[in-house]
């Protein structure tokens, strides 16, 4: 076992040879890594670890998948990420395959990047990582690593050890902390990398694969390692339910929120990050990792009543957003036009998943509402939203508008044209993209969070 945590900064890309380099006094070769699982977390840490020099060969058992990246073609829509995947294949360094039968037993590191959805229960899923296991277990060499990289409850680095049942092959814990949005950002600039491991020699020849970035490197247990995970989105998670609480009491007593969580934000302790009152949370991550941390809690014999409080506290936001459209087309919102602009749960990406767009149409809909959306890169097919392919379709005939998601184009709208297509005469924005100026001489009413 680890007797404690390791923390140190490794050196910076100018003080490393273009082909070897050494660490802790370990010499290493551009490494040969297979990622098991070309997701969105798999897709993203395969092409960021071939930009390093590294040889990687992504799996996944969709041949459709497969297909379109081996014409260089993304799946999801990721700033940079189409540049990064073209330029190493053509490079010769990044490869994809369908299913691990052929794995190639030159390589010593093996990504298990396969999705750990929500359960019934609130728990991690983990039937994919189970199965990702028992397939690559007999076929990886001897002294390879295998990496959890997906977000995996405390335990799973046993969980894999259990059912690789080989002695001769390790067993890592290196949670990613990619952003949707900023994803490539991310891992060519991390905020940390940390690893986890019963085995010290292990998680250093992990800790080697990522010496070019220069980064700050935390080596540590298993169970430490997969909880740093949890712990940091159920934190943030919490600081965006504060804020957007603070915002409900900007609202209540006159003040002005964007002012507030200056005065906050300004302290080092606190920070300005994740301050950003807006319509409530969503996305691939927050909403099962938070659930999932309630559940480690409550084996763990503690009831993390904050956490649960800040899961309530979100859920109600979407219902505060519901009542300002309620109020803005007279009280009734059977038969009001809504005009949407957003789908994706945040800018950047075209994941809708958990989005709290979807979460405030799907209430709107109940009550007899239209929803007209528009979303600049995300597709949904959710029943009753109807979508539209310009923004300046979704005021048409509205009773109301309203801003869901972040993307600057529509800070750029022009309002006058939109005031002219509404039927109504207000739009609400939650997330702080309009001015209020603008909206004003356009003859519209602003409605804004915490204002």
């Amino acid at each position: 076992m680890l007797a404690a945590c390791n923390f140190r900064k490794i050196r910076g890309q100018n003080d490393l040879d273009a082909h070897e380099y050494s660490s802790t006094g370990v010499s290493v070769t551009a490494a040969n890594i297979t990622i098991i699982g070309t997701g969105y977390v798999g897709l993203v840490t395969g092409a960021g670890f071939a930009e390093l020099g590294h040889n990687v060969t992504c799996v996944d058992i969709d041949q459709r998948k497969i297909d379109l990246l081996q014409k260089g073609e993304i799946p999801i829509f990721e700033d940079g990420l189409a540049e990064l995947v073209v330029r190493n294949m053509r490079a010769g360094r990044l490869q994809f395959q369908v299913g691990q039968d052929d794995l190639s037993l030159a390589n010593q590191y093996f990504y298990l990047c396969v999705p750990t959805p929500q359960g019934p229960d609130g728990a991690a899923d983990l039937r994919y990582l189970e199965e990702a296991v028992l397939s690559i277990g007999p076929l990886v060499p001897t002294d390879a690593i295998i990496v959890n990289k997906s977000t995996v409850p405390v335990g799973s680095t046993v969980f894999v050890e259990q059912h690789i049942n080989r002695r001769d092959v390790h067993v890592v814990s290196n949670p990613e902390f990619l952003r949707e949005g900023s994803a490539v950002q991310d891992f060519m600039h991390p905020d940390r990398i940390v690893i986890g491991g019963d085995d010290q020699a292990a998680c250093v020849r992990v800790e080697s694969l990522y010496l070019e970035l220069g980064a700050n490197i935390l080596i540590t247990d298993a169970a430490s390692a997969e909880l740093i995970k949890y712990a940091s989105n159920a934190f943030l998670a919490t600081k965006l339910s504060f804020i957007n609480a603070i915002a409900a009491v900007c609202e209540g007593v006159g003040a002005d929120v964007d002012k507030v969580r200056l005065g906050m934000g300004y302290d080092s302790r606190i920070g300005l990050d994740f301050l950003h009152p807006g319509p409530g949370w969503g996305g691939s991550c927050f909403p099962k990792d938070t659930q999932a941390m309630l559940r480690i809690a409550e084996d763990a014999g503690y009831d993390f009543e904050l956490l649960r409080s800040a899961i309530t506290s979100n859920n109600d936001q979407f219902e505060r957003v519901v009542n300002k459209l309620r109020h803005a087309v007279g009280g009734d919102l059977q038969g009001a036009r809504i005009g949407m602009l957003g789908l994706s749960f945040k800018a950047g990406t075209d994941d809708t998943r958990m989005s709290p767009a979807l979460a405030v149409a799907k209430r709107l809909l109940n009550e007899g509402a239209t929803v007209v959306a528009y979303d600049p890169v995300a597709v949904v097919l959710a029943e009753g939203i109807e979508q539209v392919m310009d923004p300046y379709a979704v005021f048409d005939n509205a009773d109301v508008g309203i801003v869901m998601t972040e993307w600057p184009e529509f800070k750029w709208l022009d309002l006058h044209k939109a005031a002219a297509l509404m039927r109504g005469h207000a739009i609400v924005d939650t997330r702080g993209v309009l001015e209020l100026g603008g909206v004003a001489q356009a003859g519209l009413s602003l409605v804004a969070v915490g204002r």
